[in-house]
């Protein structure tokens, strides 16, 4: 059930974002944008006032966010702990391993001369 709620949350993100990329492209700037390249559609598609466009830009935005946010937590949940949560996880301390100081106490006599090649 879970799995099906993540997979209707990631669609929703993603018309969300489609949507936001749109609706914020078609938008009038100061300096002109996408809205003068497409004439008057976007004062057709939106109507002349820019508050209706801005409230829908700002409802846009919070579904986009409040979805991502869902996802998150959602994939947080399901996916349980994290490997670093784990005490047996950590590696094992092997003497004289890379890092490691001299070794303390007393140590073995080194390898003697070998034999010269005859």
């Amino acid at each position: 059930m879970t799995e099906l709620f993540i997979v209707l949350l990631y669609i929703l993100f993603v018309l969300a974002a489609i949507v936001l990329i749109v609706v914020i492209l078609l938008q009038e700037g100061r300096g002109g944008g996408l809205t003068d390249a497409l004439g008057t559609s976007g004062q057709q598609t939106f109507g002349v006032g820019t508050s209706g466009i801005n409230r829908f830009t700002g409802v846009t935005a919070a579904v986009f966010l409040g979805s991502a946010l869902m996802i998150h937590v959602l994939n947080r949940h399901a996916g349980g702990s994290s490997v670093l949560d784990r005490p047996e996880a950590s590696a094992p301390v092997v003497p004289g391993g890379a890092g490691a100081g001299a070794p303390v106490g007393p140590q073995p006599p080194p390898p003697g001369p070998t034999e010269p090649p005859k």
